[in-house]
This record gives structure tokens, sequence and C-alpha cells, in this order.
């Protein structure tokens, strides 16, 4: 079966990583979530990368704060998309976790999001545009997802007077 793998470094991380699963649940794709963490347990992370591609992971989203090294440890691990999700904590509310997620050597990639909600949400988005690139229900649902999105600007739009 194929799904999306959320890893996450810490519990802490659920609280705002949820908002990607339930955007996956939205979408009706198969995800599953767990806590693994580059440093505090590497060889639990490498183990279940070896097991999520031999069950079907298609995307993985990892989530991390600080040194937030989870997202090039999977990508270390695997050929699939890995898509990183810096978390907001310590003193620098998750710049130094953006800098260590996106600031990967070349030839090894890693999708870098925003920091917190925006970017769980839209790492969602990522990993069922990835999918719908091989199954057309995905891509008709993210189309009409689109249309919904723009007819909402427009109605709140035109609930707006404006005066010139």
């Amino acid at each position: 079966m194929k799904f999306v793998s959320i890893v996450i470094g810490s519990k802490s991380d659920y609280s705002v990583m949820k908002e990607c699963a339930v955007t996956l649940e939205k979408f009706g794709v198969p995800y599953e979530l767990i806590i693994s963490s580059a440093h505090r347990s590497p060889e639990r992370t490498k183990q279940y990368m070896k097991e999520a591609e031999a069950k079907g992971a298609q995307v993985f989203i990892a989530a991390a704060g600080m040194a937030a090294h989870l997202a090039g440890a999977l990508a270390a691990s695997t050929t699939k998309p890995v898509l990183g999700v810096p978390m907001a904590s310590g003193e620098l509310r998750g710049e130094d976790a953006l800098l260590s997620t996106v600031m990967m050597p070349g030839g090894m990639p890693v999708g870098t999001l925003a920091i917190g909600k925006a970017g769980a949400v839209n790492s969602a988005y990522m990993a069922i545009q990835i999918m719908a690139l091989q199954d057309d229900e995905l891509k008709i649902k993210l189309q009409e997802d689109r249309i919904s999105k723009a007819k909402k600007v427009e109605l709140d739009s035109s609930e707006i007077e404006t005066i010139l």
C-alpha cells in the first residue's frame, strides 16, 4: 500500500504535525506517524526507514527542531522524496532548524517547508502533489481544493465594500 511517512523528532512536535496528518486525512491519503530522533535514536530511525520503504512509503516528511538533523538523516537513507518541516523551538524559535533542514549538501536534497504549522500543512500538500503525479484521483481532489480556495477568496472579497 502506498502511503506517506511522517517522522517527528519528539513528542512535542506532534501538536504542530497533527495538522499534516489532518490534511492527509482530508484527501484520503494513508499515512503513518512515528517518533524517532536522528540524534537520540539513530538506529531506530534507520531501521524504520527500511521497514517503511518495504511497506510502500512514497514520501517521507520529517519534523524536527533545533539541530534538525532528522530530514537529512532520512534523505541519506532513501531515494524517495523527503520533505522537512522545521519546528519552532529553542532560543532561535526555529531559525536554527530551518537552516539545518535547508542546508543540505548537493545531491542530497530535502524539500524544506516553512517553520511550524504552515510548514506542516504544506508538507502534506506537497506529498499529495508528489503522489498525484501517478494518481489521477488525487490530482482531481487537488484541483477541486484549489477551486474551493479560490471561490472562498472571491466570496470574502465580495463581502467587503471598497470606497475609492
